[in-house]
């Protein structure tokens, strides 16, 4: 497959943690904002997408490519053409995809949901699929890294691990939703979480109000 470069990319994995909701709509936001997204989806991640989401999304990429796009077609009643953002579904042996080689990886990654067996491996430097090497590639060229585990209760494994990449330059983010904006749906509670997620890659949204301002402003960060 030959891959076209953007200025606009970014690396996003799914994995089995519970959270499915949060990776979805993240995905969407980043297509929306005209990101160049490389997705990477775990086998356990299809399990939780069919459980949580009711999305059976397919071991093919182009396949699983279209399913996404025509799933946030119906859910947020946008056409498919006016998702400007190109998406890359990856398989998990596709070494000469772009977030293999620091020489070609985006610069920005996220694992959202990030399960306590990914974490463990992205802390310990374990590559043994794409999404492992894609996540150990962006920590050794300096760049930015953010894991949402969604576990509890955390046991000292899995606090120990955060640690470790935390001083490795990670951001470690829970996925714990807050409550200061009044939310009226489940909805409203996964936009929290992905709104943060958001801030901290610098993409402009109006998913939530901001704290001590009552109306979405995209201008105010």
């Amino acid at each position: 497959m030959t891959y076209t470069r953007s200025k606009r990319a970014i690396s996003l994995a799914w994995t089995g943690a519970s959270g499915a909701p949060y990776g979805l709509k993240l995905l969407f936001c980043l297509l929306q904002a005209d990101y160049q997204v490389f997705l990477m989806i775990s086998k356990a991640a299809r399990v939780v997408l069919a459980t949580e989401s009711d999305l059976k999304i397919s071991s093919h990429s182009d396949k699983a490519q279209l399913q996404l796009i025509q799933h946030f077609a119906a859910v947020y009643g946008v056409e498919p053409s006016t998702i400007s953002g190109e998406l890359c579904v990856l398989g998990q042996d596709e070494w000469f995809s772009p977030p293999a080689s620091g020489s070609a990886a985006p610069k920005q990654m996220v694992i959202c949901p990030c399960s306590t067996g990914t974490l463990a491996a992205v802390a310990t430097g374990m590559s043994n699929h794409l999404l492992e090497r894609a996540a150990d590639v962006v920590l050794k060229e300096r760049g930015q890294l953010l894991l949402v585990p969604r576990e509890t209760p955390f046991n000292a494994i899995h606090l120990e691990h955060m640690l470790s990449l935390s001083r490795l330059g990670a951001t470690i983010m829970p996925a714990a939703p807050g409550f200061y904006h009044d939310p009226k749906s489940v909805e409203d509670l996964v936009d929290f979480m992905v709104a943060r997620i958001l801030d901290h890659l610098g993409v402009e949204h109006t998913l939530t109000n901001r704290w001590g301002y009552d109306q979405r402003d995209p201008n105010l960060k």
